[in-house]
């Protein structure tokens, strides 16, 4: 059974369309949080534009020799060259439909995050000779992935929610919501830096890790996720809800989670176990959710 599940298993993953289904999943929880409708058009988005631009980060990246590499995940992802490239050609032209079913709002903000995105991992600036991406930059690397993820998963959902006129949120509960979700998508970024840390040196990659040390970077994790409980505490608005602890929840267990990465450092774990918790999320909450209408 493992050895027929194994390639299934491998492409969900190393491919990016779990990657894809996280996004998803974070968009979805961002309509719940909102009293809104799922709106279809900004999940379509968030698919195919995750999966895009994640296999096109790896494309251009390409090392000299792939099926040398130290990462499962490369060698998988280049040992399947034409089927990446093929799908990363039909998310990418998937978003030219999508794009056009969006209102102008959203419109500029996915061309912004578009921007960051490619400048992210395209080599576009140079000092003298030598040229870099933004992600070179000390510090920018968490920064973007963090602003990219935060801004695609909250604050799109949101304008297209307030533009159906599906849902009203105001620029502070939308503020709050945004705070939330950056100090939590952090906080999961930081680990795969950890786990990269010898690579990044090696390419001058200015990350947390690599500045402040292996362990300071784990600690930051925490310090990070307790700022988001405690942003939680203060603005619970309705209360001690069933939301309220079912997002507690999926922190505690992310925390728990990233302690353990210290010692775990199979590729299925943080591909696996630290992104599933962007769906495990969502799930907690609607499931808290389900069981306290049986209830009462």
């Amino acid at each position: 059974m493992k050895k027929l599940l194994q390639p299934v298993i491998d492409f969900v993953l190393f491919s990016n369309v779990f990657m894809s289904l996280c996004a998803v999943a974070q968009g979805l929880l961002t309509f719940y949080l909102i009293d809104s409708k799922p709106v279809y058009s900004v999940l379509g988005l968030l698919f195919t534009s995750t999966l895009g631009i994640y296999n096109f980060c790896i494309l251009i990246s390409k090392p000299k020799n792939p099926e040398q590499s130290p990462y499962r995940r490369i060698r998988w992802f280049f040992s399947h060259y034409r089927l990446m490239v093929t799908l990363t050609i039909v998310s990418m032209l998937s978003l030219i439909p999508l794009f056009f079913l969006i209102s102008t709002g959203s419109k500029i903000l996915l061309i912004f995050l578009a921007v960051l995105s490619f400048g992210y991992g395209l080599p576009l600036f140079s000092i003298g000779e030598q040229k870099f991406s933004l992600r070179n930059i000390p510090g920018l690397k968490l920064v973007m992935i963090t602003l990219v993820w935060t801004m695609s998963c909250v604050l799109l959902p949101i304008l297209e929610a307030q533009a159906g006129q599906l849902a009203t949120i105001s620029m502070r509960d939308t503020a709050i919501l945004i705070a939330k979700r950056f100090l939590f998508i952090a906080a999961l970024a930081i680990p795969f830096d950890i786990r990269d840390l010898f690579e990044d040196k090696q390419l001058g990659l200015k990350t947390i890790p690599v500045a402040w040390g292996e362990k300071n970077a784990y600690l930051f994790c925490q310090v990070l996720l307790i700022g988001y409980v405690i942003l939680l505490f203060l603005f619970r608005d309705r209360g001690f809800t069933t939301d309220f602890w079912a997002l507690t929840l999926s922190v505690v267990l992310t925390g728990w989670l990233i302690f353990k990465s210290k010692w775990e450092k199979n590729e299925y774990y943080y591909f696996f176990y630290m992104d599933g918790v962007l769906i495990l999320q969502y799930l907690f909450v609607i499931a808290f959710n389900g069981i306290s209408h049986l209830i009462s």
